[in-house]
């Protein structure tokens, strides 16, 4: 690949690396350390400041949609909303925008970005950490001290190149710092290459972290977040089983996915001897457990994570957003709506999927009828953690009425109820599924959402210690200022890439097992088999479906379930080929067809709509105004919230019965109709499973080889000629 894009930043002398005055993370100051001197690497302190301004380069950012940076971590963005989590088409499904390289609507760019600038260009990223590798290679460290850093350094590399393979295939492989000349090219590599170069880069991480961190992590309280041999491990196994997926694996070569089981079930001692397991208390209620993990700072889960402070301003202030994303309007957050489509999906409180769900039809449905009028009754536990719907206790600390004197204060947000049910105030908008002139009880008026995802909150009923410092006056919100780590990859989905890498490679009792450890942490017993149907060692198909629909739920809202989608090809089963695509191609494992196989109904075709819940009929039209509330000009008593800490059935047959008499489920627009009203479906064109380089960084390289499928902007136009499964 050329270099001519990449200029040098000033050269800098640093003799220290001063960390925050917190004493809980390493990561909580960062600065800018790159292109140093290469004196630096003589000292430990120097050296292991580049190796911090790496991290500051590369960890997951979960207050940015994904981008050539980042990765999807959950938010409301592109990926996320091309998936069953939310609606309105992101661009990956947008049946009228499709993405070109040389049209209107361009291809997304994670392989390029900004030419002569090295902070903002993905191959800038990669040149910095070769240059630290470089420098600490050939620096005065002792050798403890060189593996200690280096360690964590080609975990970075890998993570980096990662994030490429899994949108292009082969991409050029930079070992070296290239200088930024003319001659500096390096053409793609096939993604066999790809998955073996980022593999050895985990490996050689795992061995040298080994002395330093497989005696249950970091000595050190202050390198807690630091990657470690078991990181290393777990992002391996996630990379070998992406080689196994039908994406890359279109003849399901059983091969890859033994070696993917092999290597995972290897790294599983590794990461327990690291100090990573599931996160479990002696007091599990309702799924608590489940909702703590997200609000732990030093949890067990935590393999991958980034780290935050509530510092306010300055050099130091880095500070995570979500819990401002997700909260209502009138506790001084924005809120993020949960599609009806996931809402539904979500298993019953036997485990099994609901019995009017259209999908994973090689799994049985639940005894339990659902009833889409009360969604909340008999479900899963971690739905309760997933979702926050009319009528439930949501607990945190701070005063919402400094924001807004009209804001229901429930003692300082310590006793917070949910009551975001609506009214309307024509009936020709409420029988409008496209309008949106609702207005939500309890001071949310417009600025109300169906229902919000609550998944990762900092729940002060589980978390009595808030890492948040409430500032509600503050521009940013009450929640801007959060201490929550984000958990990139967290050990609950190793267990579920072991599940699945057992099933494809026939171990299906073992991929049976981690099921069970999974539901188990979620609250289920052996009494119903982990409400695990109970022919799934016989059956590969049902298994494989059960592992995918496990990890749809454990990880919703993660920012994992795009990824997911695109290896199993579930928007159309890989029944269609990109244009000029080789015989090679063409799915002949599972049957042709993974949406057949597993029972999946294609997202193609499909659409996601949104719910909210209105009064009846029979209370009326409201105002715009708090008081205006229908149900409130009634004299409507509503029940006590539901409170999780409690045992909930009875909570929730008396919630059920005001929903009853008082609320009924409206239809509400999801996904864009078209200029005549009538319903748009998703529509993700086959050349989306690998992405072509947009036309800047084919600009910037006129030897870089286009993907097949896409416009060679180099080539008037004409076809991509690389292949990205070609060995």
């Amino acid at each position: 690949m050329k270099r001519n894009n990449i200029k040098l930043l000033s050269q800098v002398l640093i003799s220290a690396f001063v960390l925050s005055s917190c004493s809980d993370s390493f990561l909580e100051d960062k600065k800018n350390y790159d292109n140093v001197n290469t004196g630096i690497y003589d000292y430990f302190s120097g050296a292991n400041a580049r190796v911090s301004d790496v991290y500051s380069w590369s960890l997951p950012d979960p207050n940015s949609d994904a981008n050539w940076k980042y990765n999807c971590t959950g938010n409301a963005d592109d990926q996320s909303k091309s998936t069953e989590e939310y609606s309105g088409f992101g661009a990956f499904v947008n049946p009228q925008a499709e993405m070109t390289v040389m049209g209107g609507t361009k291809v997304q760019d994670f392989f390029h970005n900004q030419a002569n600038n090295i902070q903002a260009s993905v191959w800038g990223r990669i040149r910095n950490i070769n240059d630290v590798i470089r420098g600490i290679t050939e620096g005065a460290l002792s050798q403890e001290e060189k593996d200690k850093l280096l360690g964590q350094v080609y975990f970075f590399r890998a993570w980096c190149y990662y994030n490429l393979v899994k949108w292009y295939g082969g991409v050029p492989i930079v070992k070296d710092v290239l200088e930024p000349v003319e001659s500096s090219v390096v053409p793609r590599s096939s993604a066999k290459a790809c998955i073996e170069f980022i593999c050895e880069d985990l490996d050689k991480s795992a061995e040298m972290l080994s002395a330093a961190t497989i005696n249950g992590g970091w000595s050190s309280s202050e390198d807690w977040g630091r990657v470690t041999s078991g990181t290393a491990l777990a992002l391996k196994g996630r990379v070998l089983l992406l080689w196994a997926s039908p994406m890359f694996n279109r003849a399901n070569d059983v091969t890859r996915w033994n070696t993917a089981y092999e290597e995972i079930k290897k790294s599983i001692p590794v990461l327990n001897a690291c100090g990573y397991g599931l996160y479990q208390t002696s007091n599990n209620v309702n799924g608590s457990d489940f909702a703590a993990l997200f609000s732990t700072v030093k949890s067990s889960e935590a393999v991958f994570a980034t780290l935050f402070n509530t510092v306010q301003s300055g050099d130091g202030q880095k500070n995570n957003n979500w819990e401002r994303g997700i909260r209502p309007k009138n506790s001084t957050g924005s809120g993020k709506e949960a599609s009806a489509m996931m809402v539904d999906m979500f298993p019953m409180a036997d485990g099994k999927k609901p019995a009017l769900t259209n999908t994973y039809n090689k799994l049985e449905g639940s005894e339990y009828t659902y009833d889409e009028n009360y969604p909340f009754m008999n479900r899963d536990p971690r739905f309760y953690r997933t979702f926050a719907f009319p009528g439930v206790r949501w607990a945190y600390s701070g005063d919402p009425t400094q924001a807004n004197s009209d804001n229901p204060s429930y003692d300082s947000g310590k006793n917070y109820e949910l009551w975001n049910y609506v009214w309307y105030t024509n009936l020709d908008d409420q029988g409008n599924a496209e309008s949106g002139n609702s207005y939500g009880a309890d001071n949310l008026l417009s600025n109300k959402k169906g229902l919000y995802v609550r998944k990762r909150s900092d729940d002060l009923d589980v978390n009595t210690s808030s890492l948040y410092n409430w500032a509600a006056t503050d521009n940013n919100g009450g929640f801007a200022y959060s201490a929550a780590p984000y958990l990139e990859i967290r050990y609950a989905e190793v267990l579920l890439n072991y599940a699945e890498a057992a099933c494809g490679s026939g171990h299906m009792s073992e991929a049976v097992e981690q099921l069970q450890k999974i539901r188990a942490r979620a609250g289920y017993t052996a009494a119903n088999n982990y409400g695990l149907q109970t022919d799934l060692a016989a059956d590969q198909a049902a298994c494989m479906s059960a592992v995918l629909y496990e990890r749809q739920i454990e990880l919703a809202y993660e920012g994992k379930r795009f990824d997911d989608l695109r290896r199993w090809m579930l928007f159309d089963g890989g029944i269609s080929q990109a244009n000029g695509a080789p015989s090679t191609w063409t799915l002949t494992g599972w049957g042709g067809n993974t949406c057949t196989y597993l029972g999946f109904k294609p997202l193609n075709g499909q659409r996601r709509e949104n719910m909210e819940f209105r009064v009846q009929d029979s209370y009326g039209l409201g105002g715009t105004t708090k008081v205006s509330d229908p149900l409130v000009v009634a004299g409507v008593t509503r029940p006590a919230a539901v409170d999780y800490r409690k045992e909930l059935t009875t909570q929730l047959e008396q919630l059920k019965e005001f929903y009853a008499s008082k609320l009924v489920r409206k239809l509400k627009k999801g996904d864009a109709r078209d200029q005549n009203h009538v319903d748009l479906t998703m529509q993700f064109y086959p050349k989306y499973y690998f992405l072509g380089f947009a036309q800047g960084a084919q600009n910037s390289n006129k030897d870089l080889l286009q993907t097949i499928g896409w416009e060679d902007y180099n080539n008037a136009g004409a076809n991509g000629t690389f292949d990205p499964l070609a060995e």
